[in-house]
């Protein structure tokens, strides 16, 4: 009774080790953060991520990285896609990039900037950024500056968001300094700005904000952000420039820490990427005991389109090969 009884909890810590997906495992003790998904014409899903070196220095990142899988559990690490020192233009700030597929190549936009953050003595700050586009026949790269520098200097600007819409009009979201909630129509070359950039009608409600993400389901499109770069929450509209309808929060914040993220359908599922700030005891960096882990949560809607909260989970989509078998 006693051997059986042993036999069953060693099953059960088996069964639920197998389930524990979050963070999603890359096969290495990479830490990454900021995840952009795609799915490319190949039926592959890709990860597109930043990528937090042990001890980094205030976010002082050097490179981007891209993960692809079919079943969401096993993960192929293709390695660094692009590196600031391959930039002419910067040499630092390796932040929330995204991708597209268009024209029959492939698309890497891009955070990088220059200068220092004072944050004891914010005069002094000497930091900028700007958003590059580099271009590749392959998914995984290598990928190639294609403009020699940003799409523009001013306004300051990170965490790009690029979207293509059902006609095939690219826009670009972002983070800009004093300049947020505007959207930019790309070229169809997806090499420059079109006209000027947009200011977007948000129905009165405009929080600080970070990281926008835009999906289209079922003919609405979806602004998404992490409001106040804690608590994700979302917009609703019929047009990809609004104006836009708040909807609220669909998850909560976590350590009062940052988060990231993007939403794809996969194989009839939709998906929540993220990360999260985790205990790390086996990091060698002593002055932080958190770290940055991309993971990832399946997500549903109501009937009228909004989103069901989402919770954090250990298992996260480690499921993905059931469900979609019951589809």
């Amino acid at each position: 009774m006693k051997y059986a009884f042993s036999l069953l909890l060693s099953l059960f810590i088996i069964s639920n080790q197998s389930l524990a997906q979050n963070p999603l495992d890359f096969g290495s003790d990479i830490r990454t953060a900021d995840p952009s998904a795609h799915v490319w014409p190949d039926g592959r899903l890709y990860l597109y991520t930043s990528h937090d070196e042990e001890c980094q220095l205030d976010f002082w990142m050097r490179d981007w990285h891209v993960f692809s899988s079919e079943d969401l559990v096993n993960w192929t690490d293709h390695g660094a896609v692009l590196s600031v020192e391959e930039l002419s233009w910067a040499d630092n700030f390796a932040w929330a990039p995204d991708a597209a597929y268009k024209n029959g190549k492939y698309y890497f936009v891009f955070p990088a900037g220059t200068g220092f953050k004072d944050r004891k003595n914010p005069e002094n700050s000497t930091k900028w950024m700007g958003i590059g586009v580099a271009v590749s026949d392959s998914p995984t790269g290598p990928f190639k500056d294609a403009i020699g520098g940003p799409l523009w200097r001013e306004p300051y600007a990170n965490d790009p968001a690029l979207f293509i819409d059902d006609d095939g009009k690219p826009y670009l979201y972002f983070h800009g300094k004093d300049f947020d909630y505007y959207v930019a129509e790309l070229e169809d070359d997806l090499l420059s700005v079109k006209g000027d950039f947009i200011k977007m009608d948000m129905g009165g409600y405009e929080p600080k904000m970070e990281g926008p993400w835009v999906f289209k389901r079922e003919g609405r499109y979806y602004f998404t952000m992490p409001e106040n770069n804690r608590v994700l929450t979302y917009y609703m509209s019929d047009s990809p420039t609004g104006p836009w309808d708040y909807k609220g929060v669909f998850m909560e914040q976590e350590h009062q820490s940052n988060n990231h993220h993007s939403v794809v359908e996969y194989k009839g599922e939709w998906l929540l990427f993220y990360h999260r700030w985790l205990e790390t005891p086996e990091s060698d960096c002593k002055a932080r005991k958190r770290q940055r882990h991309s993971a990832a949560e399946f997500i549903e809607f109501n009937a009228d389109g909004t989103i069901k909260p989402v919770q954090r989970t250990a298992e996260g989509v480690a499921d993905f090969a059931n469900r979609i078998k019951r589809n």
